[in-house]
This record gives structure tokens, C-alpha cells and sequence, in this order.
């Protein structure tokens, strides 16, 4: 995990201080909303229907104990009591006077935690795979260079103010666990035929008003020419993109309307001006960072494999969740533990003050003091011994936090919708706790199998419904919210949009059709290992159109 120098806290500790006297000066009339709007969202703070809401990044998702603790103190201290993790692999406060976020930053600086950045039209917080340095299928830790892009892009005099918000994925595994392909920039971590490591990079990728799925411009790119790339991709758009019009002014409607030739001929030019100048990521430069996100020292545990053994035979439920929440790890005699934050009927992506400390603590005894935070709005213990996880698993039991569905139906995402977001239509939240409470029962979550849902409350799309196997969109019709239906969306490697299915479902409607296209699917799929998002490519949507319109499908 990348540690703070003395230009990090020197940095950091400025711009705390900085916003306190604009606060400051916000709270006296010396400057107006307007003024102050766009100095609050560079340091994470938003004006929600009901409060003040506090972004703060955790850059990549990782963060260890401290951090965590840290985050559960400001929740209990400055907040109801809880945070909202975000697809950004963010913490979101839904409720902090404006008058204690400097001192919330101040605290958060402590911990090299911050909130730059976290809004505004400029680069965001960059994401990555949540098992990176981990996963038994991982080409290289892709941690590394989002730490490098991380720093590059903080407070960059020159992509401060782009047309709108830029954001930015890098990813190390064949199996795509960061949905780079809906991001402005994806980044794949490869290796070339000698097995120098690059990039292939995806550019123009986002959801909301016009979604669209990333265009590759390059196949491989030298890592030693990352920053130099990436800077040539942001600065055509910088020039060229949107600014008379909020809603087409995304790097994909750039790419959309110039066209993927001509926008790769522009970026091409402009890297081979910059690209043997100061922006060459010289080997040693990416060795040294690299080696603060080295493997802990794994000590062997093969006695993990006989007691996990034992603990699965003896407990069902434990044999469920270990089935369904831990992963490969790279080490045989460890795992990768997910942490549902989608407990049936609760609030996805929500976790309160007493379960971050628990989970901090169970980190810091179990999993070598390092957590993550997944795009799917859940936890991850990286690196947790075989041995270990009835431990872990009990420890999970006792605060709530071991629900076993990771990748079923009830892991859904949501956005905070309507109940707390000044742009959404609709509710978000509640829809997704009344479709939970529908397909609660564990048996029937597995014989479903992997099923990803995903709501937003308006066409911003902040809860990926775009890349839902199904997904929802909250929207306003005559002064009631109606949810819109897509199918076959996805964000891994084998990225897809979904389509719209046909008219909308109102609130009491919507979780009887999602029933229907779950039974609709169970009727066609050709065995239990044929998953819906594959029995939806294979017949197409004219069957599930047919089981909830009926004879109006026929028509339509």
C-alpha cells in the first residue's frame, strides 16, 4: 500500500487549510453559492436534497485498518453513524454540516485519506480490479500504475477544469473486474510476446444519456509510456470536447462524432511530440512504486486445506458462504473473502460506524491489515489464510456482515436515488431492498445462479444499470416514478449495453417483472450452468418481452 512522502502531507494538509478559510468565508456571506459551488465539489462536497454529502476517495479501493477506523469515526462523529461505498470504490456521508467537513478532511489527512478531486470536471478517483496483487488468474498488480496516475493527476494545472468529469480504470487479469470498458480511459495490463509489460487502451467509454462501450486504440502500449499516453488522450479532448453542452460533452460523444480513426490519428500526433519527454516513466520509477504494493510474506498453511474441510462439513452455512464469497487467491493456502454490504433487505453499498471498526479489526488480525473496496459496492479481504476463515466467517457472523450471495441476485448495486440525490427521478433504495426481500431464500439464489442487478434513479446512471445482466432506471412520468427495464447488459470483458425491454413498471410493479424474467429464464435455459446473461445472448429478448407484455410485445 502506497504511503504518503513529505510532498503528499505537505500537499494534503494545504488544501485542508485552504478549504477551511473558504468555508469559512462561505459562512460569513463573503462568498456566494455560486462562487463557492465549484471550490466545495473539488474537495468531495455536494449539496444533496436534505444535507451537505462528503465524497472521499480511497484511491484504487485500497486502505488498511487505520484508514478504516478512521472512516468509522467520522461516520459516528460527524455523520447518522454509517457510509454509503460507491461503484467508485469511494465512501459517500450523506449527512455532515458544512461547517465540520474542514475538520472531517483534517482527520481524514491524519490517514492519508482526502476528498480532492472526488468531484468536479476534472479526473476522478482512479479504480482497479479489487482483487489486484491478489488474484490467481493476474497478469501484474495494476495497483501501481493507478498510484502513478493518482499522483499525475492531482490538482494537474492543465486538466483541472476538462468539459466534464474524466475517469479512468486499470485492470491486470484477463477477466475484467474494473469494467474498464465503460470508463473514459481503460487500461488492460498485458504482457507483449517477449514479456515486456503494457497496456491495451480503451478510450470513450461511459454510461448516462448516451451510453457506449469504450473503442481499443492501441493493442499494446510500453509502460514506460503510460503517463506520456494518457496525457495526449486528455489533452485532444481537452481541446476538443464539448463545452456548450453538459450532456454531450464526455470524451465518448468526442469519439462518437469524430470517429475512432481520426481521434486515435490526434492522439497518435500528439503523443509522438511528448512521448521521450519529461512524461517517460523511467523503470526504476515504476519498480519503486511497485514495491509498496508488494505481497505480504505469506506464510505457508497447507493445514488450511484439511481444516477448511472439516468447518465446511460441519456448518452448511459456512460451506455456502465459502463457496460463494471467497475466491483463488494466487497463494494456494489463502483466499480472497468478499464482504457483502447487501444484507437482505438493506441498503446496498451501506455499512454502519460498529461493522467498518469490526471489519478493520478483522483485517488487521486476519488479512495482513489491508481492505478493499469493490465497483460492486462490497468488501474484500485480499489475503486471508485457508485456515483462517471460520474465524473470519464468525467474526463476519457477529456483526452482521456474512451474507453469503456474492454475484446472486441480492448483490445488488444501487445508487442513493431519490432518497437522498438532488439530480434523481426516482427511488433506488427501496426498489432494491423489496427485490432482495423477494429472492431471499438462499436455495433459490443458487439454483438462479450469477445474476447481476443494477439501479440508478435518474440517466446518470451512477448505479451502472447500463451493465446490469438487468437493469433498472428510475424515471419521472407525469409526477410518478416508473422504472425502465434493460437485459443483457455487462462490464466485464466481454462488455455489452443493455436493451431497453419495453415500457416502464411503476414502484409496486417493478419487482413481480423482475420475478417474471427470472422464472422466464429459468424456463428457457438450456442447464443450470447456462448463466442468464448467456441464455439472454443466446434467445435475444423477444421471450422475456412476450412474458411481461404479453400480446402488446406481439404489437410492439
Amino acid at each position: 500500500m502506497y504511503r504518503y512522502d513529505e510532498f503528499d502531507h505537505a500537499f494534503v494538509s494545504a488544501r485542508v487549510e485552504q478549504f477551511r478559510d473558504q468555508v469559512a468565508r462561505r459562512l460569513k456571506g463573503e462568498i456566494a453559492e455560486d462562487a463557492f459551488r465549484p471550490l466545495r465539489l473539488m474537495n468531495g462536497v455536494y449539496l444533496q436534497l436534505h444535507a451537505y454529502m462528503l465524497r472521499v476517495a480511497i484511491p484504487y479501493g485500497t486502505l488498511n485498518s487505520r484508514q478504516m477506523r478512521m472512516l468509522a469515526h467520522i461516520a459516528r462523529r460527524y455523520d447518522r453513524g454509517y457510509g454509503h461505498f460507491t461503484t467508485r470504490q469511494n465512501i459517500q456521508y450523506n449527512w455532515p454540516r458544512l461547517v465540520d467537513t474542514p475538520d472531517i478532511l483534517a482527520e481524514l489527512a491524519s490517514v492519508e485519506m482526502h476528498a480532492i478531486q472526488t468531484s468536479g470536471n476534472c479526473i476522478r478517483n482512479v479504480t482497479a480490479d479489487h482483487f489486484a496483487g491478489a488474484a490467481a488468474d493476474e497478469v501484474a498488480d495494476p495497483r501501481p500504475y493507478a498510484e502513478i496516475l493518482r499522483q499525475w493527476s492531482s490538482v494537474h494545472p492543465e486538466f483541472s477544469f476538462l468539459p466534464r468529469k474524466f475517469k479512468i480504470a486499470v485492470t491486470g487479469a484477463p477477466s475484467d473486474r474494473a469494467a474498464i470498458q465503460v470508463h473514459d480511459i481503460g487500461l488492460h495490463l498485458k504482457k507483449d510476446e517477449s514479456g515486456a509489460l503494457g497496456f491495451a487502451v480503451y478510450v470513450g467509454g461511459g454510461q448516462g444519456r448516451t451510453p457506449l462501450l469504450a473503442k481499443k486504440i492501441r493493442d499494446f502500449l510500453p509502460e514506460e509510456d503510460m503517463l506520456s499516453y494518457v496525457t495526449a488522450i486528455v489533452r485532444v479532448y481537452n481541446l476538443h470536447g464539448r463545452r456548450d453542452n453538459k450532456y454531450k460533452a464526455r470524451i465518448k460523444i468526442l469519439v462518437h462524432e469524430t470517429g475512432v480513426e481520426e481521434l486515435t490519428r490526434q492522439v497518435e500526433a500528439e503523443f509522438d511530440t511528448i512521448r521521450d519527454g519529461e512524461l517517460k516513466l523511467p523503470d526504476a520509477d515504476i519498480r519503486a512504486i511497485e514495491r509498496y504494493f508488494a505481497l505480504p510474506a505469506l506464510a505457508e498453511r497447507p493445514e488450511g486445506w484439511t481444516d477448511l474441510a472439516r468447518a465446511k462439513k460441519a456448518d452448511p452455512a459456512f460451506a455456502a458462504w465459502v463457496a460463494r464469497n471467497v475466491a483463488p487467491h494466487k497463494h494456494p493456502d489463502y483466499g480472497m473473502v468478499t464482504i457483502s454490504l447487501k444484507p437482505i433487505g438493506g441498503t446496498p453499498g451501506d455499512a454502519s460506524a460498529e461493522q467498518m471498526d469490526a471489519v478493520a479489526d478483522i483485517a488487521e488480525r486476519y488479512a495482513f491489515d489491508e481492505i478493499r473496496v469493490s465497483h460492486e459496492q462490497n468488501l474484500v479481504l485480499p489475503h486471508v489464510a485457508l485456515a483462517d476463515l471460520p474465524a473470519v466467517y464468525a467474526a463476519l457472523v457477529e456483526t452482521g456482515l456474512a451474507t453469503a450471495n456474492a454475484g446472486l441476485i441480492t448483490d445488488i448495486i444501487a445508487c442513493p436515488g431519490l432518497d437522498y440525490c438532488a439530480l434523481a427521478n426516482a427511488r433506488s433504495i427501496p426498489v432494491a431492498q423489496e427485490i432482495s426481500r423477494r429472492f431471499a431464500s438462499a436455495e433459490r439464489q443458487e439454483e438462479i445462479g450469477a445474476l447481476k442487478i443494477k439501479i440508478s434513479g435518474c440517466i446518470n446512471a451512477c448505479g451502472h444499470h447500463h451493465v446490469g445482466h438487468i437493469g433498472l432506471l428510475g424515471v419521472e412520468k407525469k409526477g410518478a416514478e416508473l422504472y425502465q427495464i434493460t437485459l443483457g447488459g455487462s462490464g466485464d470483458e466481454n462488455a455489452s449495453i443493455g436493451e431497453i425491454i419495453g415500457r416502464g413498471f411503476e414502484p409496486e410493479k417493478v419487482t413481480d417483472a423482475v420475478e417474471t424474467i427470472v422464472d422466464t429464464y429459468l424456463g428457457l435455459r438450456l442447464s443450470r450452468e447456462e448463466t442468464f446473461l448467456a441464455a439472454y445472448r443466446r434467445v435475444g429478448p423477444q421471450p422475456f418481452k412476450d412474458a411481461l407484455y404479453g400480446e402488446a410485445a406481439e404489437a410492439a
